[in-house]
């Protein structure tokens, strides 16, 4: 067993007293223009105990991580679909999934869900997901009539100004009813266990927030030697995955409601599982993953400038911020923040192991991991204004009640923006820098080689 004490001190990113780093910890911040993306050469780590849902060690274990954003999630199809295209046709032939581990939050669990579904073909899987981003509607998602819309925006209204006289206090800001008949209709979620029995996939993974708990949980449909796991804050549960888990870790606070879920015999109302979520790559690595593709929703770079040299303008405000700007702010620190802390913890680590000697490594604990991390190239909300006059009506006065139509507040209309000319602009944005990075993407897939013999190159 390796020093309780030097495992610690190895696995404290903060800590950089535990081993010298090779260069300033500065040095390791993204590009601020351009997609992110870290491609085979970078090194991760596996942070699990034995058998705590470890693949054989011969098994490549490939994770796709779905991380959240509403209707943002267009982007990660035009990058699945980029990377079907790498992959695939060249072939000539219909070809498997390239991930046995999916991992997906709020909208991205309801992607990992759809891809899970049809794990035998990725040329089904990416048919099913376009057909349904490239064609969405609002009223698909959310009630977009009067009393579904307008009225509960009212409510909300009225509960912070006159709660005492509020009956019934509003659950949300709107109905997503519409989006559970999409998702029975559009998942077959039998086939999930299908493709786990015939080998196609090995863990499919929802994350959700317990309002009840205020706990993180994992709820995981997987292959029977994969275990439960526990840790801080943190709650992983074997279930058999349907629409109830796909509402609730797409519940986006205050914009849809919570959903009721059973766990361990217990009853507990859950939410969008971006919340509380401090570690969302872990659950890839607890399910046995060795090579693990992040697609992200938003930039890393755009909910932090500070410290920016840039000469934009578009910090300089005089007017008092809107509940629209400030929510926008919300949304970005739960659907961003955490994804991006994660993988810079990672980096960090990555830094530390590779100036280890191999015995200093194997003392440690730590094994390392392949990690490829792909986030848009341009700015989604700024994307999104020009298709906010696309929604209807009634939910554009919702939204202009809480000042978010405006260029200040339209960050928060974007995840909200379930418009098929704004998803089909961010599914051909995905698939543009996807395939920009084709060379990666087909080296990062077909590198078989043990994952401690690749060197990170910000490192050397």
């Amino acid at each position: 067993m390796p020093d309780e004490k030097s495992s610690s001190l190895a696995l404290d990113p903060s800590n950089t007293e535990a081993v010298p780093l090779a260069a300033p910890l500065s040095t390791l911040t993204y590009p601020i223009s351009g997609p992110i993306f870290s491609s085979t050469s970078c090194l991760s780590l596996l942070m699990m105990e034995p058998g705590t849902g470890s693949l054989p060690d011969d098994t490549p274990g490939t994770a796709l991580i779905l991380g959240g954003g509403g209707a943002r999630a267009a982007y990660q199809v035009g990058v699945l679909e980029a990377i079907r295209q790498v992959l695939c046709q060249s072939s000539g032939t219909d070809c498997p999934l390239p991930f046995n581990v999916l991992c997906g939050t709020s909208a991205g669990a309801i992607n990992a869900t759809s891809l899970a579904s049809h794990a035998a073909s990725f040329d089904t899987a990416m048919a099913r997901l376009l057909h349904v981003w490239s064609e969405f509607r609002p009223d698909q998602v959310y009630r977009t009539d009067v009393g579904g819309a307008v009225t509960n925006a009212s409510r909300w209204l009225s509960a912070l100004s006159m709660g005492w006289l509020i009956k019934e206090p509003p659950r949300s800001l709107f109905d997503n009813r519409p989006l559970r008949r999409l998702l029975e209709q559009n998942i077959d979620f039998s086939s999930i266990d299908k493709s786990i029995a015939r080998g196609h996939l090995t863990a499919l993974a929802i994350s959700t927030s317990s309002y009840s708990s205020g706990r993180h949980v994992i709820f995981y449909q997987a292959q029977h030697h994969i275990r439960p796991w526990t840790r801080s804050r943190r709650h992983a549960a074997r279930t058999t995955i349907g629409v109830d888990h796909l509402m609730a870790s797409s519940a986006i606070p205050f914009v849809f409601p919570a959903t009721r879920l059973q766990i361990n015999h217990r009853t507990g109302f859950f939410g969008d599982g971006a919340m509380r979520q401090n570690a969302p790559i872990s659950p890839a690595i607890h399910l046995g993953a060795r090579r693990i593709v992040v697609i992200g929703a938003g930039q890393v770079e755009e909910s932090s400038s500070e410290g920016s040299d840039s000469d934009d303008d578009s910090d300089n405000q005089t007017d008092y911020p809107g509940l629209g700007q400030i929510g926008g702010h919300v949304m970005a620190s739960i659907f961003l923040d955490g994804m991006a802390g994660d993988v810079e913890r990672l980096e960090r680590i990555n830094r530390t192991l590779s100036i280890m000697t191999p015995e200093q490594q194997q003392q440690s604990g730590l094994n390392p991991l392949n990690l490829l991390t792909i986030t848009p190239s341009k700015r989604l909300d700024s994307l999104a204004e020009p298709f906010v006059r696309n929604l209807p009506r009634t939910t554009r006065s919702a939204l202009r009640i809480l000042g978010a139509t405006g260029p200040r507040g339209v960050g928060l209309s974007s995840y909200l923006l379930f418009d098929r000319q704004y998803t089909q602009t961010l599914i051909a944005l995905g698939k543009r820098d996807g395939l920009a990075r084709s060379e990666e993407i087909a080296a990062f897939f077909a590198d078989n080689e043990p994952a401690e013999h690749a060197m990170p190159t910000s490192g050397r």
